[in-house]
């Protein structure tokens, strides 16, 4: 299975879904950086996630659209330009359609997810330059959602569920398969954002199991830190990849529906 550059962020991104976090007119922006043991810190892509109002089928929905792309200095060396787009179904708060538009270099794949949430069926189609039209049915329980609404998921999570010994269990379509995540709550720190300042955060570790389901022991891991107010914005994200490791953090929003309280200073 290919790992893209923004799959990769919006796996550590985050998790699922309740009517107050999908708030049209909410704008978040991030910036991905990249270091090594001989490679400095240095920027290589932005990624945006936009929420609006919709209509799918005639339908009313909330949509999500989240782009990112390689900053202009990287592209000669690997164009990335990654679209995500959700449709969720305000009443129920699940997606009912999921589209992603994947361009990195010479490669390039298309998908659609089309969710029956009361079957716990996903019926997916997708098509790569190099290979003609797939199907594939793919078996979810209701923890089962696409790489998006996975990025909602611990803005939903109720402030006194939030202790020590908080775990999460969730499933994430992706590409033609079903991932499994484990989070763990960390404690509270204060985390300097570059550009923002200093804030109060929550902070997470996940693990991503390995394609044998279950298997966590040798699956990615990485740490999230989300804003310690209402908003539970994802902040930070850091994670090792096989050589070096792969940032991401906040760099400008708006349309939030409250005050961002976990700010303490610049």
């Amino acid at each position: 299975m290919r790992h893209t550059l923004l799959t990769i962020l919006f796996t550590l991104l985050f998790t699922a879904v309740q009517a107050q976090m999908y708030i049209p007119g909410e704008r978040l922006e991030y910036k991905m950086s990249y270091k090594a043991k001989l490679f400095p810190n240095t920027e290589v892509a932005n990624v945006s996630i936009e929420t609006s109002e919709a209509t799918l089928d005639g339908q009313p929905t909330y949509k999500v659209y989240g782009i990112g792309q390689t900053a202009k200095a990287f592209n000669w060396i690997f164009p990335v330009k990654d679209a995500y787009t959700i449709w969720v179904d305000p009443a129920t708060l699940r997606t009912k359609r999921f589209e992603a538009d994947l361009q990195e270099g010479d490669y390039t794949r298309r998908s659609t997810f089309i969710f029956d949430q009361p079957n716990g069926k996903v019926y997916t189609r997708w098509q790569t330059r190099q290979r003609p039209v797939e199907y594939r049915t793919l078996d979810i329980t209701r923890n089962g959602m696409d790489a998006i609404s996975l990025y909602f998921n611990m803005r939903s999570v109720d402030d006194e569920e939030i202790k020590e010994g908080f775990t999460r269990d969730l499933e994430m379509v992706l590409e033609d398969t079903v991932r499994y995540l484990k989070f763990r709550y960390e404690g509270r720190e204060v985390k300097k954002i570059k550009n923002l300042g200093r804030f109060n955060t929550l902070k997470f570790r996940c693990k991503i199991a390995t394609s044998d389901g279950y298997a966590f022991t040798d699956g990615t891991e990485f740490e999230v830190w989300i804003s310690d107010d209402k908003n539970k914005i994802p902040l930070y994200i850091q994670s090792p990849i096989k050589v070096g490791s792969v940032q991401a953090y906040l760099s400008g929003y708006e349309g939030l529906r409250y005050p961002l309280d976990s700010f303490i200073k610049k």
